[in-house]
């Protein structure tokens, strides 16, 4: 007994599974920005958090703090974040006309996401990871979604 799925495809379109991806990139980035807004620590106020206050060290012309190295890096990554979003979003724009173009681009992110997500893993929190670990996985479906995915040109007709 076979069951008729109407519109079964879309599931399988790489601009559908391109969307979800930038969806997962865009609640990992609300994610970093929320907990990058104070002096985040998972164990509060500690000696470790105010040595970095308060240790400070002329470079480059200027005075920082280890804080402020630690802080300035965190909202520099909610940025690349937000890029990262907006691209593969972009990149679900692009794949419906032009799937197989677009592959490399998708596995060059899920490569990246991929890594990312092993250092999180190793070095930072298991969140982190776990984001890294579902982008991954979406970003894989689209990736194969794009091979099976017919090349539309511009007036819509399938190549």
């Amino acid at each position: 007994m076979s069951v008729n799925i109407p519109n079964k495809g879309i599931f399988m379109s790489a601009t559908v599974w391109l969307r979800v991806s930038a969806i997962i990139s865009l609640i990992f980035t609300a994610g970093h920005f929320m907990g990058g807004m104070g002096n985040w620590s998972p164990m509060a106020d500690n000696p470790v958090l105010q040595s970095m206050r308060t240790v400070r060290f002329d470079v480059m012309g200027v005075n920082r703090s280890y804080l402020d190295l630690y802080m300035g890096l965190g909202h520099s990554l909610t940025v690349s974040l937000l890029l990262q979003t907006v691209l593969l979003w972009i990149l679900g724009n692009a794949a419906r006309t032009r799937a197989s173009f677009v592959r490399p681009m998708i596995a060059a992110f899920a490569g990246a996401v991929a890594v990312t997500g092993v250092i999180a893993w190793r070095y930072i929190l298991p969140v982190p990871a776990f984001f890294s670990l579902a982008l991954c996985a979406t970003l894989v479906v689209a990736f194969i979604a794009a091979r099976s995915s017919p090349t539309v040109s511009a007036l819509g007709n399938r190549a």
